[in-house]
């Protein structure tokens, strides 16, 4: 931030001395840039990609295990209602 506040405290022939160097580089610095730039781009974009399916495939392998283990407790709630409604035999005959 100094630099540039320097940069603005000065006089107008530095600021157009840095607009004419930038303007001559910029043809030259631009296009390696962007060589380099797009690569990375690329990659940042293609981890982004994989990480998200990775993501959605085990969100959809927690949502399996979750509903198989509802389906296990209302069929434990079943079978405790069940055997709880059923009548009581007395001692030493069967159930009906």
């Amino acid at each position: 931030m100094g630099l540039f506040d320097d940069v603005l405290k000065g006089n107008v022939v530095t600021g157009l001395a840095i607009g004419i160097g930038a303007a001559v580089l910029a043809p030259a610095v631009l296009p390696v840039i962007a060589g380099v730039a797009k690569p990375v781009a690329k990659a940042a974009i293609k981890g982004g990609l994989i990480l998200f399916e990775k993501g959605k495939e085990t969100f959809a392998e927690v949502g399996e295990v979750v509903e198989d283990l509802v389906a296990e407790v209302k069929a434990e709630i079943s079978e405790a209602e069940k055997a709880a409604s059923a009548p009581v035999a007395p001692e030493g005959e069967p159930n009906a």
